[in-house]
């Protein structure tokens, strides 16, 4: 079973990227996978001094341990990110920031929204090249969910023509991440990562 770590990183009082996170979980777990939501909020690390690498073994702070260990046990990971000024959310970026080796070697995918029709996707753009810099290989597929009131309801059920578009959209969003999770696991089974 593959394991899927799902972040999000709004720490708003009134959050509805939540929606699209929890929605997300859901259907990677009717599929068969082991998704996990990683909630940035309820992580709470503090803003980035030492990475994770940067402490003694046994002396980084228990959050940030405990996510290490998930984060280096993961196939895969997704990140959910809503669009601030045009730019990441920087509670999911603080948190991404804390680690870097213990990304290398899997598949990532973006899913991106707004409460406006561009969905989110100027932050899709600029996490592309943030995630593979963290050595993470980006898949093509994405998700852009705009207006995200009018996609998915309060329990994260889809509604409406935009619920409609999300719910074609997803399995070929799952299946791409899905195919280089599968790819990246038996590589790293074969042959050790270069560095």
């Amino acid at each position: 079973m593959q394991k899927l770590l799902v972040f999000y990183g709004s720490y708003r009082s009134d959050r509805m990227g939540i929606r699209l996170a929890d929605y997300l979980v859901r259907r990677f777990q009717a599929r068969g996978v082991d998704a996990e939501l990683i909630d940035a909020k309820a992580v709470d690390l503090p803003m980035l001094d030492r990475m994770y690498k940067e402490y003694a073994p046994g002396e980084a702070p228990p959050a940030m341990e405990t996510l290490a260990g998930k984060i280096r046990a993961a196939d895969a990971f997704l990140f959910v990110t809503g669009e601030y000024n045009w730019g990441v959310q920087p509670g999911l970026k603080n948190l991404t920031d804390h680690f870097l080796e213990e990304w290398f070697w899997r598949p990532a995918a973006i899913a991106s929204y707004s409460a406006g029709r561009l969905s989110g996707v100027r932050a899709a753009q600029a996490w592309h090249p943030t995630l593979a810099e963290m050595g993470m290989v980006v898949v093509s597929s994405t998700i852009a969910v705009g207006p995200i009131g009018a996609t998915l309801d309060a329990d994260a059920q889809p509604i409406g023509g935009g619920g409609e578009a999300l719910e074609t959209a997803f399995d070929r969003f799952a299946d791409d991440l899905a195919w280089w999770a599968d790819a990246a696991a038996r590589q790293r089974a074969e042959v050790a990562p270069p560095y």
